[in-house]
């Protein structure tokens, strides 16, 4: 037997379960208690009533047992108590009135913003009106005195012989909405009635009261280069470069080192498929070779494909099959081009077929990503339109093929320097994250203290950085332009990506020492404002990251303490 202090704990003690207790029944009848569903059930009056005292009748159901024994269990361990209290400060009507209150100043504000601008719009339009009626007003007082003045210098002219033409006479009277700058011939002149050039100058004084608002940008930017297609001419500048990408690619030799002093500040659109399969070492220098060698790359290929991918349902290889197959929709999700369901196909068999000749690593999350600016730059060998919508399917069936094939090899070149990044634990990624720690402790020190007060870790952030080579962070033209550099650069993928992060990280300096806590760090730095970036703002990334290495890469103990 129990001695009496175990009794009289009994029903109270603080075991999980104890053999013949009651339990909560839960089924059909008896949920599982919900703080949401039965808020409107928790008040604060809401408690069970005393017991009344005297002798208890006789239970006969389950309901009134409980009822009856309810002192025997402790109200403060039970845990739908617990769940009752945290519904009762969390209280869903209390969270939908905020919420409700949230929107509806949100949307007053829109209105005041609206009728602000509705309100200096009329402004504007009535003062162009009155400076119009003004300048008409002018206009006649002037037409007046010309005709005045018209009639006596018509009749000197006449006595003097002068035989000036009307269309002179035209062009030097001056009018109020003609500019200043000279005109070459009277086809140049401002043409219109007044009242169309008194719209044009209300457009203007519109635009000059009205605050400055950037101006529309698609959400997916176009990833061609900004000097073809849709924009003004190249300048004498770039055609003079891409003369020369072309006299050094019509030798019979390349010279490679040549080719990626040309390459590092940007390749042109026209040469780039052909340049960066020479400078991945895809093709070789010699002329006479190539073709034999792009033969035989892609029937190699597509040997693989015949012999690997049948194998993608085995049970060694499921896995890798379905998480190739996870990923590949969520690859540029925005850019139409990667969700057809052909170009899906290619994807799915060049990381299938890598993820197979590669066990070290085989496939890791991230790789699809590195797929990409390989097959948009083979694809424009064969296209001169944008490629963003452009259907692939109306290619010719050898050209996907070719595609395919270039794309596959020319990834399995880039992976074999920086394979490290994806074999077990990713230590390659490990120690680069570290590397750029400590340089960042260096060239800037009030960013990196900055983070270290908020318990920012820089593998939170650059994780992703060094994992998808920075494509998550830039528009994909951005990332075309950037391994650009990288190929011509020695180890450009590997080395010099560690300084282009650097240079990423402090070039936001500003708005990182602006935020006050560690969320908003992490906001920031996961989602920085790059979709309006163009090759100006990769090309004087690329100049501090290059500087920084000038400083830092010969000298590794410079950036540790």
């Amino acid at each position: 037997m129990s001695n009496e202090g175990n009794k009289k704990q009994f029903w109270k003690r603080n075991a999980a379960k104890v053999p013949g207790s009651i339990q909560h029944v839960y089924g059909a009848q008896h949920p599982p208690f919900d703080p949401l569903l039965h808020a409107n059930l928790i008040k604060a009056g809401n408690r069970l009533p005393p017991a009344t005292p005297g002798k208890p009748k006789k239970a006969t159901t389950f309901q009134e047992f409980e009822s009856i024994t309810s002192d025997a269990w402790d109200v403060g361990d039970d845990d739908d108590e617990l769940l009752a209290m945290a519904a009762k400060n969390l209280n869903i009507e209390v969270v939908m009135e905020t919420a409700n209150k949230v929107i509806e100043n949100h949307s007053k504000q829109q209105e005041r913003q609206r009728q602000d601008d509705a309100t200096e719009l009329e402004r504007t339009e009535e003062d162009t009106r009155e400076d119009v009626a003004e300048d008409e007003d002018e206009e006649e007082e002037e037409e007046e005195d010309e005709d005045v003045d018209d009639e006596e210098d018509e009749q000197v002219r006449v006595e003097k012989g002068d035989m000036t033409s009307p269309e002179v006479s035209f062009a030097s009277q001056s009018s109020p909405y003609a500019d200043s700058r000279l005109v070459k011939s009277k086809s140049e002149a401002p043409i219109g009635s007044p009242k169309e050039a008194a719209g044009e100058y209300a457009g203007l004084h519109r635009q000059r009261s009205l605050p400055h608002r950037p101006p529309i940008i698609p959400l997916v930017a176009r990833m061609a280069d900004q000097n073809t297609s849709g924009t003004p001419a190249m300048t004498e500048r770039e055609a003079s470069r891409l003369d020369k990408f072309k006299q050094l690619l019509a030798g019979p030799n390349t010279e490679l080192d040549e080719l990626r002093k040309l390459s590092w500040s940007g390749i042109p659109r026209q040469v780039r498929p052909i340049t960066w399969k020479l400078l991945s070492g895809y093709l070789p220098a010699n002329a006479e070779r190539r073709e034999s060698v792009l033969q035989r790359k892609r029937q190699e290929y597509f040997g693989f494909i015949q012999q690997y991918y049948d194998s993608r349902n085995d049970e060694n290889h499921q896995d890798t099959y379905r998480q190739i197959h996870i990923d590949i929709p969520r690859t540029n999700p925005l850019i139409p081009l990667f969700q057809q369901a052909s170009v899906q196909e290619i994807f799915e068999r060049i990381l299938f077929i890598w993820a197979i000749r590669h066990p070290a690593s085989g496939y890791v999350q991230g790789i699809n990503d590195l797929v990409t600016p390989f097959f948009v730059v083979y694809v424009f060998e064969y296209i001169e339109e944008e490629v963003e919508n452009f259907d692939v399917s109306s290619l010719q069936e050898e050209a996907l093929r070719n595609i395919e094939a270039d794309s596959f090899w020319c990834m399995s070149k880039l992976l074999d320097g920086i394979q490290d990044n994806y074999t077990f634990a990713q230590p390659g990624i490990q120690k680069k994250v570290k590397a750029l720690e400590e340089l960042v402790s260096r060239i800037d020190e009030s960013v990196h203290r900055h983070m270290q007060q908020y318990e920012v870790e820089y593998l939170q952030f650059a994780f992703r950085w060094m994992n998808n080579l920075l494509m998550r962070e830039l528009p994909l033209r951005c990332t075309i332009r950037l391994w650009d550099t990288y190929q011509a650069e020695p180890e450009g993928f590997s080395h010099f990506h560690l300084y282009v992060c650097a240079a990423f990280l402090v070039r936001w300096r500003k708005e990182i020492l602006e935020e006050g806590d560690f969320q908003g760090l992490m906001i920031l730095l996961q989602n920085l404002p790059t979709m309006h970036w163009g090759n100006e703002e990769v090309s004087v990334l690329l100049a501090e990251a290059y500087r920084l290495k000038f400083a830092f890469a010969d000298a590794p103990n410079h950036y540790k303490r």
